[in-house]
């Protein structure tokens, strides 16, 4: 069953289901661009592991005061000069707690050499908030020092957009390509939740042309896969931060 939406489902914004979503996207999205890809090119899924501190989370862990019960009352006793230990109260700080994030993308390489021509990336919530955006800007910045193209598609309503020299245009969603051989300048594609995911180009090595992937359809197969039409909870309101005239359309749309 399709998803009741022309485009982005924002339902599929639940925590409880985006980390599936965002693996079968990435895997569907793989294969599109492998059935286009010409030789002697190959597009294969990788991984990165991040750790993160755990945004809006405070874990205490309590440690509680020595004390002694006494049946009666005892003595006081003087420490002996020189001697005695001391009952210390201890000052309870909490843990910084960090959480594992795995960040999956998906690498255009050059055959016989394998060498690395693009890196797609797909923004997951930790890499819009915290020490996950933070880290995330760190290692684009890294990318963009290589002669390596950069795609970045966020579909995503919250967090932090991505920084660029000047305001993303108006948009919900946003694909951002940055090309190795015309930085610093930065191909945006924005579109709104009423609308159909766009048809992007994806750079290869030169002389190579581009390719181009309708993620319109990756979304129909990710969907699909996924079976969330029997999972979202339709008719509630979605988790992703809509504004109020958006959500009350979104509550609307139904699948079948």
């Amino acid at each position: 069953m399709p998803s009741p939406f022309p485009g982005m489902d924002p339902y599929l914004e639940d925590p409880a289901f985006w980390p599936d979503f965002h693996l079968t996207f990435l895997g569907c999205w793989r294969e599109a661009i492998a059935d286009v890809l010409p030789e002697p090119y190959e597009a294969r899924l990788d991984e990165t592991v991040h750790f993160v501190q755990m945004p809006g989370e405070i874990i205490k862990l309590m440690y509680p005061d020595v004390a002694v019960s006494r049946g009666r009352k005892s003595p006081r006793r003087t420490p002996r000069r020189g001697g005695g230990t001391a009952v210390l109260k201890p000052k309870v700080i909490p843990h910084q707690i960090l959480q594992e994030v795995r960040q999956g993308r998906i690498e255009i390489l050059h055959r016989p050499d394998r060498s690395l021509v693009a890196v797609l990336e797909m923004l997951s919530p930790a890499n819009k908030v915290g020490d996950g955006f933070a880290d995330f800007c760190s290692e684009r910045q890294a990318i963009l020092q290589k002669k390596t193209h950069l795609v970045e598609l966020d579909l995503l309503l919250g967090g932090r957009r991505l920084p660029l020299s000047e305001p993303l245009p108006a948009g919900e969603y946003y694909v951002l390509l940055s090309r190795a051989n015309k930085r610093p300048e930065c191909e945006v594609y924005s579109w709104i939740l009423r609308q159909r995911l766009p048809i992007v180009p994806i750079p290869l090595k030169a002389p190579d042309h581009d390719v181009f992937v309708d993620l319109q359809a990756v979304f129909r197969q990710t969907y699909q896969r996924g079976r969330y039409a029997r999972s979202l909870r339709y008719g509630q309101a979605p988790r992703a931060p809509l504004g109020e005239k958006d959500r009350r359309w979104a509550m609307e749309q139904k699948p079948g």
